[in-house]
């Protein structure tokens, strides 16, 4: 009878720690909230940022063209759609797709943006990468400018805040054009690293870390190992660095056509990918090493060419999200990289995947 009251005793702690355990858990998935907010104009949602006042921004695709807009209540409200594509660039059956967006903390907007000129047999050097900018005192977004003139696939954009602005791509291997001025003016294409082996078919995600190197997720295809890499560039020193982030083996022989993201996170990154047609994601740390429990498994599928997001919350959570057949889903994970609740989906037209931690705390998505 002592010994089995002992062993009661001794589970009290233990029990103690585990409710303490699961009552932390549950607190934090209630406290963070995700909202779905439909696009304006009945547009499709391509890319969503914050800055440092908390203001959403959000361009997306429309009938109408490329369009941006921004919210300053958590996506409540909208200001009114702003263009993207100035009238002196638009041409008979020229479409414009906006490809990514970087915001800086005081609320400049810089866009790059594609377009269909290949299929209307324009001339090849227009079929580069477009850029175009909103710098807070301007009313519109400037014209805009082809400043690679190649033909190229797979931008993203990335900005730092003193001033810099790389706007990254591909045409068999990986390039940039990088700006010193805020978007005034750009330098000539330069060949990030000749080492670096990229799918050409698939695209690149690019942001600054907190050392000041751009870090850049791109699929490799030498010998058509399909893996995901993660470069960081110091562009001060002209040296690149890349790692191996992807765990799970991808041999085929062919551009799987995949899109794939990466968003700074502290001192190091998240970055989140497709693998066989299944999502996965990893939060790595400033030298783009994968953290413990590296690689982890999401319940989302994706379509060829469709967007993933994922973006850090407070106390080390995080959301994935993806795109497929119009459907739009997300899973929220705690600290550990566990799973918190039932992954959640709504309705979306497009391909795109766009969302923000508000202001309030809450995760709002764009459908």
């Amino acid at each position: 009878m002592k010994l089995r009251n002992a062993r009661r005793f001794a589970l009290i702690p233990f029990l103690a720690f585990l409710a303490l355990v699961i009552s932390h858990h549950a607190i934090q998935a209630a406290a963070v909230s995700v909202t779905t907010v439909s696009v304006p104009m009945g547009g499709q949602a391509m890319a969503a940022r914050t800055d440092a006042m908390g203001t959403i921004h959000l361009v997306f695709d429309s009938p109408d063209g490329p369009h941006y807009v921004s919210s300053g209540d958590n996506g409540q409200t909208f200001s009114e759609p702003i263009a993207l594509v100035d009238s002196a660039s638009k041409k008979p059956g020229l479409e414009f797709i906006t490809w990514d967006m970087a915001v800086t903390a005081n609320g400049a907007v810089h866009v790059v943006l594609g377009n269909n000129a290949w299929k209307l047999k324009l001339p090849r050097d227009e079929w580069g990468v477009f850029y175009t900018r909103r710098l807070p005192a301007m009313p519109s977004f400037a014209p805009l400018r082809n400043i690679n003139r190649k033909p190229s696939e797979g931008f993203s954009l990335a900005v730092a805040e003193e001033g810099t602005v790389t706007a990254v791509w591909m045409a068999d291997k990986l390039f940039a054009n990088v700006s010193h001025d805020e978007g005034e003016t750009f330098a000539a294409a330069v060949e990030v690293d000749p080492v670096l082996n990229p799918c050409n078919c698939c695209t690149t995600s690019s942001v600054y870390g907190a050392d000041g190197r751009l870090a850049i997720l791109y699929r490799e295809e030498t010998n058509n190992e399909r893996d995901m890499y993660l470069a960081l560039w110091d562009q001060k020193k002209n040296a690149v660095t890349k790692t191996r982030v992807s765990t799970t083996p991808w041999k085929v022989d062919a551009c799987p056509m995949t899109y794939y993201t990466v968003t700074r996170d502290g001192d190091g990154y998240l970055a989140a990918w497709p693998t066989k047609g299944q999502i996965y994601f990893a939060r790595l740390d400033g030298n783009g090493s994968a953290v413990s429990p590296k690689e982890i498994k999401t319940p989302g599928m994706n379509g060829m060419r469709t967007g993933i997001q994922v973006m850090g919350l407070a106390g080390g959570w995080s959301l994935v999200a993806w795109k497929k057949d119009s459907q739009l889903g997300w899973q929220l994970y705690d600290d550990q990289g566990q799973p918190s609740g039932p992954s959640g989906s709504a309705m979306s037209a497009g391909s795109g995947v766009a969302g923000v931690l508000a202001q309030n705390g809450s995760v709002v998505l764009f459908k």
